[in-house]
Formats: structure tokens, sequence, C-alpha cells
């Protein structure tokens, strides 16, 4: 693990940890001398306040997968590496804070990061933050405190992909095999002329499997197919306007043929439904579909030059900022400001496909269109950072409002 540097001097802990020493004289009441001690300890205790932790996000910067953690106050929490479950996660404790309205859950960003866990300590004292990760993905990270408006505070913690450990890990000199003994050749066994020998059975394919011949790849009859859940949304695209604008293949055929499309509507010209279908590559696996109805086809000029930023890579950012958080706060954050702006005015637009499309696919959650609506109207505040809220569990629904806004549903199965 990293060693982190507090950049605090010896003289300065000396000042910070230092309590008077007192000097009991003859003839002086021990009575008298516990009450100045009672005194001095109350006096030590009341300076010592709790720091409030009230929002949190997760972002990606470049190569970074970046926390954002907004506190009342200055605060450096205590950072452990753990791994639970074969999952590695990196465990950032407040020990002494209290935590406002926080998300208990926040999607990962698909790199480094699956998930992020917020616990609270019994009675309110203590905020635990638990970033879950992929395996086998090696990486470093690095924090930094931050002043921000208000009196706030901001507490970054960054990850970066580990090349060089990735590189050693994959250049390991594999030894040599011992020659192999060739054994005499066996007796071959007789086999009666009435005896037939059956065929090896063929290996299972749990990958993609091209549509029946009846079935056009890239149409709404495939998307029927690959994912019966969706059935009733998928019919409401087909009979409202909406068409299959591009669909593509991933990854090797016979092991994890993957697909994806995108659907647009010329009616709504910043929205697209954009759908994932992972298929199983191993058995008693299931089957994982990713249907979002996404802002992102925004085209003003913010949502354009955010949409450049997020793909500039860290040599680019160093060039024209001191640090990764400096890029964060003055090019990233008052952009993610007026998309969000942007965006909820298209979502309120356009509020009758935000609520078919929640309403065919929660068909057993009638109350998840006021959750939603309750969040996509809430005023935007530019101090804060935005959130992804999880409005559903079955099927799993996340709902992003840190920049561009959109649902994404997740549907899982048949199992194989």
């Amino acid at each position: 693990m990293p060693a982190w540097n507090s950049g605090v001097s010896q003289k300065e802990v000396n000042s910070i940890t230092s309590v008077p020493i007192l000097s009991v004289k003859p003839g002086r009441s021990l009575v008298g001398s516990l009450l100045l001690l009672f005194c001095l300890a109350h006096f030590a205790w009341a300076g010592i306040t709790t720091v409030e932790v009230r929002r949190l996000g997760l972002s990606k910067v470049g190569e970074n997968s970046l926390l954002t953690v907004v506190l009342d106050r200055p605060a450096s929490p205590l950072v452990t590496c753990r791994e639970v479950g074969g999952i590695p996660q990196l465990v950032i404790d407040f020990p002494r804070a209290r935590g406002a309205q926080l998300p208990t859950r926040l999607g990962g960003d698909e790199s480094l990061v699956r998930q992020v866990v917020t616990e609270k300590g019994q009675g309110g004292e203590g905020v635990r933050i638990v970033l879950d990760l992929f395996p086998h993905k090696p990486y470093v990270y690095w924090q930094k405190v931050r002043p921000g408006s208000g009196g706030q505070s901001f507490y970054l913690l960054g990850l970066k992909p580990d090349l060089r450990t990735h590189l050693a890990q994959t250049q390991v000199t594999t030894p040599p095999a011992p020659q192999a003994v060739i054994p005499a050749p066996a007796p071959k066994p007789e086999v009666q002329e009435s005896e037939s020998i059956p065929e090896p059975p063929k290996a299972q394919d749990y990958g993609y499997r091209e549509p029946p011949a009846n079935v056009t790849p890239g149409s709404f009859a495939e998307l029927r197919q690959l994912i019966p859940q969706a059935n009733n949304l998928v019919q409401y695209l087909e009979t409202s306007g909406w068409v299959v604008a591009e669909s593509h293949r991933y990854d090797r055929p016979g092991v994890r043929m993957s697909r994806d499309f995108i659907i647009t509507n010329n009616r709504y010209p910043e929205l697209a439904i954009k759908v994932a279908y992972l298929p199983a590559n191993v058995p008693d696996t299931p089957n994982i579909s990713i249907i979002m109805l996404s802002t992102d086809n925004l085209q003003s000029e913010d949502a354009t030059k955010y949409q450049a930023l997020r793909r500039w890579t860290f040599v680019q950012i160093k060039k024209k900022y001191e640090d990764i958080g400096d890029f964060f706060d003055d090019a990233l954050k008052p952009l993610r400001v007026k998309l969000r702006k942007e965006t909820q005015a298209v979502a309120l637009r356009d509020v009758a496909v935000f609520q078919n499309f929640l309403k065919l696919t929660c068909p057993n959650d009638p109350q998840v269109i006021a959750r939603v609506m309750k969040h996509i109207k809430e005023k935007v505040n530019p101090r804060f950072e935005g959130v992804q809220y999880t409005v559903n569990e079955k099927p799993l629904v996340f709902l992003n409002l840190v920049d561009f806004l959109y649902l994404k549903v997740f549907f899982i199965g048949p199992t194989h």
C-alpha cells in the first residue's frame, strides 16, 4: 500500500497533541488539583468537532476513477485495502463523522470500480465508504483534500490502472516443460462387428446464437428474441416511431458474441435508447441485458465540449491543469451543472417517454414513476455534485443525475 505524507511537521504535531503538565506542590489540596484536571480535560474534548459527510459521487476523468466526498470542513479519512469473498475493496473510514442523507449505493464506472457502498456506524457516528473493485485489475490510488465554497471541503480519491504491475504479470517467464516420456503403444481392444462406437457429444455453445432465418439481425424482432422480459417495451417502441439506427457485434463467435443496439426517434432528437445484450459463456450463468434511456444525444455547445473533455488523457490534462483536482473543479464541474439543467428540461418536456419507459420496464412497481419524477424535478444545486439513485430493485433501475440524465435497467436471465 502507498504511504501517505500528511505534510505536518513534528513541531505542529507536538503543538496539537501536547497537554499542560500540572505539578502538585506540597500543601496544595489534592481535590483542587483533580478539579483543575477535570476542567482542562473538558476543555480539550470540547475542542473536538465532528465532520459531516454531505455528498459523494463517482466519476470517470481521463483514465482516473474519481471519488468525490463533500465535507463541511477539512478531514482526512483512514484508507485501507482488503478482499471480501474474492472481491478487492478500498475502504474509506471517517470514524467520528456524521452522515447526511447519503445514497447507500452508487453504480461503478465499468473500469476499475464495480460499485460504491456507504455505511453508517451505530448511533449515526462514523461513515464508511466501500469501493468494490474489479478483480485482477492492478491499480494505484492518490488522495487529496481541497477547499470548497461556503467553508466546505472536498476529499478526492482517484484510482488509475497500474500499467507497470499489469505488464510485469503478463511477462512472467514460463519454465521449460519437462521432456515427455513416450509410453509404449497400448494394445488395441477388440471390437465386435455388431458393436457401434457412439460419437462424442458436441460442446455446448453458451455464447450468442445467430437469429433464425425468419428474424432479421438488427431488428425489433431480434430484440424480442434476445430480451423477452422487455417485449412490451419493444412493442411500444416499434409502434411509436422509434427505429433501430445502429446494431453491432463484439467479441469472438462461439465464446461471447455480445450485441448492442441504438434506437432513435426523430420526434425526440436529444433522446436515445441504448441496448446491450451480454450472453452467458459458461454453464449456470445468466444472460445480462441492459436498456438505457439517455439524453446524451444533446447537441448543445456545453454538451459537445463536455464530451470532448471526457476523452482527454492524463497527459492532456497535465498540460493545462496543475493536477486532476483542478481539471475536475474548473473544467468538468461547471459543465456538469449546465448539463444537469439542460437535460432536466429535456426530461420534463418529453416526460411521457420517461413515464412509458418506466411503466413498461417495471410493471410490478406503480410507484417507480413518482419516485423518478420527484428526483428529476429537484432544483439543480451548483454547489453540490450530482447523484445516481437506485430507484428500483426488480429489475434493477438506476437514475443518473450526474451529467447527462439517464435511466438504466438491468434484466437478468434466463440461466443456461
